[in-house]
């Protein structure tokens, strides 16, 4: 196994785990770290004929990431049998001394990352391409159609006042990034104004549900023969709230000839174009989803305004040193492409 796990995934450690939980027993085999993401760890394995996902945190623990990995396990328990695309969870362990943190497993998911590449069907066919996104609104229409408190996620997160919260929320949190060593807060732009503006029209009313919380194409899995999506992943920042943000939140960041730095996240998938425009987008939501999406505008200045904030976090941590300096600085770079993004938002709108 790569050094680069030491002290990450402790394979007799795991399987030693696995034989308390009941699972099945055996060697573990075929040991492959995956790649996407830019902070957990994901490790592909076998054992007992059974392929696995393991998920944990990164080796810089957040005073978070136990917890916030814990969460992102009951999310996909809870998802797990409703009909939706999501991995399936197998278990969780909330015992740190097994791996040096929080850790679960899930079932793995066949298809790909369309940031990282794409087949050559994919490639090669626009109509292909541009089912991908209509099948992607699709999706996360169908976790936003979900009875939260049927499944379980009665208590999961605070829907009451969640949209008036945002806001503060995320200033404080930008705030706080200062207290990072070598980290600049002049290195990021006044956000004052979209705060004020996004204060200023915070819808009245919406219906609580479950939100993603980072819906966008780089965590998503297609299917290997057609544009049908096979997944959504990375669930860590899923709450109760307003699923109307995840369609903000995916038509932000969704790859646009007006958002060239930012469809550059999107990679292979931007590159090949012909894709569906967030107007089209917009309108397929609203035929596969009850939710009135005439405030769409306010959701994707949120959106842009609360990912860039988080993306700004990771910069933070790389100048701390606790992240990749690389990755800390590309997010940095996506971060302020969000932040302008916004801006054109709130005076031009999402279309």
């Amino acid at each position: 196994m790569s050094t680069e796990l030491d002290g990450l995934v402790d394979l007799s450690a795991l399987g030693a785990w696995m034989d308390r939980s009941g699972l099945a027993p055996g060697p573990i085999e075929d040991v492959q770290r995956l790649t996407g993401g830019t902070q957990n760890v994901l490790l592909r394995f076998t054992r007992a004929g059974t392929s696995y996902v393991l998920r944990r945190p990164p080796r810089h623990l957040r005073a978070v990431s136990n917890e916030t990995l814990l969460r992102e396990a009951r999310m996909l328990g809870a998802l797990t049998g409703q009909g939706v695309p999501a991995p399936a969870l197998i278990a969780a362990c909330e015992d740190e001394s097994v791996l040096g943190a929080a850790f679960f497993l899930m079932e793995p998911v066949e298809g790909f990352n369309a940031a990282n590449g794409m087949p050559e069907l994919h490639t090669s066919d626009a109509t292909v391409r541009h089912r991908m996104g209509l099948s992607a609104i699709e999706g996360i229409a169908a976790v936003a159609a979900l009875d939260h408190e049927a499944i379980g996620l009665a208590d999961f997160g605070k829907p009451e006042g969640f949209l008036e919260r945002q806001v503060p929320r995320w200033l404080g949190e930008l705030t706080s990034y200062a207290d990072l060593d070598g980290y600049q807060p002049t290195d990021f732009p006044d956000v004052t104004p979209i705060a004020e503006w996004l204060e200023a029209r915070v819808p009245s009313t919406y219906q609580p549900g479950i939100v993603h919380g980072d819906f966008h194409a780089a965590n998503l899995f297609f299917e290997h023969e057609s544009g049908e999506l096979a997944a959504i992943l990375d669930w860590e920042m899923a709450t109760i709230g307003d699923p109307l943000l995840d369609l903000g939140w995916f038509v932000a960041t969704w790859p646009s000839e007006k958002s060239p730095a930012l469809s550059a996240a999107a990679g292979a998938l931007a590159a090949a174009g012909g894709l569906a425009t967030r107007t089209e987008l917009i309108g397929h939501y609203e035929k596969h989803s009850s939710r009135d999406v005439a405030e769409i505008d306010w959701y994707a200045v949120l959106a842009c305004f609360k990912l860039g904030i988080v993306l700004e976090g990771s910069y933070a941590r790389a100048c701390a040193g606790k992240m990749d300096k690389d990755v800390g600085g590309f997010l940095h770079a996506m971060g302020l492409a969000l932040i302008e993004q916004a801006d054109l938002f709130m005076t031009e709108g999402v279309g």
